[in-house]
């Protein structure tokens, strides 16, 4: 008996070489009043300033600008206070579509996002209705300070102390890694609760750019993420009482809540969105009439490791669609049991290695040409020293041991 094997490639019309990133899926949002071609807006500017933001190491101000002039800096914001009320959804499929382009200005965007979250969720309400309109409106531009020399990026410790003075917070921190805190409006500053409270007695304390001195102590020269300009910076002022977030000394409610969640399921995306930006370049490539000329795509190798790589980034895909889900239905008990903070470590670890390994394997597949070289259009290099962050960015090691001891919590291993 005969088996006649049907060539899927067979018929198919390759794809326009100039514009590869037009096939990036653009009604992903649950939220009607996003606009798409606002999106597609900031995705064109990202994509046109990629290359200078990161051979210069210098911040993408026209994509945060385009960011402000759409309003999608307010796209976590609720309707009530003027922003465009996206859900985390959302908020995960627009980081996804920039970071097809633009890796740093897709964290940007989707780090800013897990700020502002935090503040819908956690803020008083007089502090909510004095900042979150100013980000709806796109007048602010959230960045996060929680590293800390001695500690790195642990966030449920501090060492440096908010103190009161009459009426005001004195607010004195150095922070080594801060992601594009040049240009930021506003801090979300973690501290310890006074003098008197132990290290893991946190606060988070929102500071505006008026009430501090954000002074940077520093440059930036990283391998990849370079446009994020995470440099070291000390923030000295003083701020209202009521800009602490949530209850003073218990940070870590809003870590198990919203901050921790929202960090990995944001990079995620963004790590996500990145590799398969990588990976819809080089299929378009490979399509292409030129490389059809030189190639043979009925190759069982070349094949295998296509499938391959796509079969990494679908398995990202499934967890990360599996711990949105169980984010948005979870509360604070749910979310702070070990089998949900196993999931979500366990999405951030293999996204980070899975999205890297696929690039790396992209750069196999098509050589030194347009794999290796910087001048290649398909910018796997860059995606790979990006992604090459992604491991470090909260180190896998430190989840690793802390995903150790919750195993030993979760003795009848119920997954949720």
């Amino acid at each position: 008996m005969s088996v006649t094997t049907v060539d899927p490639c067979q018929g198919m019309t390759p794809p326009n070489m100039m514009t590869p990133d037009a096939l990036s899926p653009v009604n992903l949002y649950r939220s009607a009043a996003i606009d798409p071609a606002l999106v597609r807006d900031v995705v064109t500017v990202a994509r046109e300033q990629a290359i200078r933001s990161d051979s210069d190491a210098v911040f993408p101000v026209t994509v945060l600008n385009r960011m402000r002039s759409t309003r999608l800096l307010g796209l976590a914001v609720p309707t009530a206070f003027g922003g465009i009320g996206g859900t985390v959804e959302d908020v995960m499929a627009v980081s996804h579509e920039i970071s097809r382009v633009c890796m740093a200005s897709g964290m940007i965007f989707a780090m800013h996002c897990q700020q502002v979250t935090t503040m819908v969720e956690h803020a008083s309400p007089e502090l909510a209705a004095r900042v979150l309109p100013r980000i709806a409106q796109g007048e602010v531009y959230l960045a996060s300070v929680t590293t800390e020399p001695g500690k790195g990026g642990y966030l449920l410790t501090a060492q440096a102390a908010v103190e009161r003075d009459g009426d005001r917070l004195l607010v004195n921190r150095m922070a080594p890694v801060v992601t594009g805190g040049e240009h930021a409006d506003g801090f979300l500053i973690t501290m310890r609760d006074g003098q008197d409270g132990t290290a893991n007695q946190v606060s988070l304390v929102y500071a505006d750019v008026s009430d501090v001195s954000a002074q940077p102590l520093g440059g930036w020269d990283s391998l990849g993420m370079r446009a994020t300009r995470s440099v070291p910076m000390r923030i000295v002022g003083s701020v209202p009482p009521e800009n602490i977030v949530g209850e003073p000394g218990k940070f870590r409610e809003i870590v198990v809540r919203t901050f921790g969640p929202l960090a990995h399921l944001g990079w995620a995306a963004c790590w996500l969105g990145t590799a398969g930006g990588a990976l819809a370049r080089t299929v378009m490539l490979l399509r292409s009439p030129q490389e059809r000329k030189r190639r043979d795509l009925s190759s069982d190798l070349l094949r295998t490791r296509l499938s391959k790589i796509r079969q990494r980034l679908d398995v990202v895909h499934a967890m990360m669609a599996h711990a949105t889900a169980v984010y948005r239905t979870g509360d604070t008990t749910t979310l702070g049991a070990p089998n949900a903070q196993l999931l979500m470590n366990a999405l951030k670890v293999t996204a980070s290695e899975q999205c890297l390994a696929a690039v790396d394997e992209l750069i196999e597949v098509v050589g030194m040409r347009h794999g290796y070289l910087k001048d290649s259009s398909l910018a796997l290099e860059r995606a790979l020293r990006d992604l090459r962050s992604a491991a470090l960015n909260y180190s896998n090691d430190r989840l690793h041991a802390v995903d150790g001891a919750l195993v030993l919590l979760d003795s009848e291993v119920r997954f949720v």
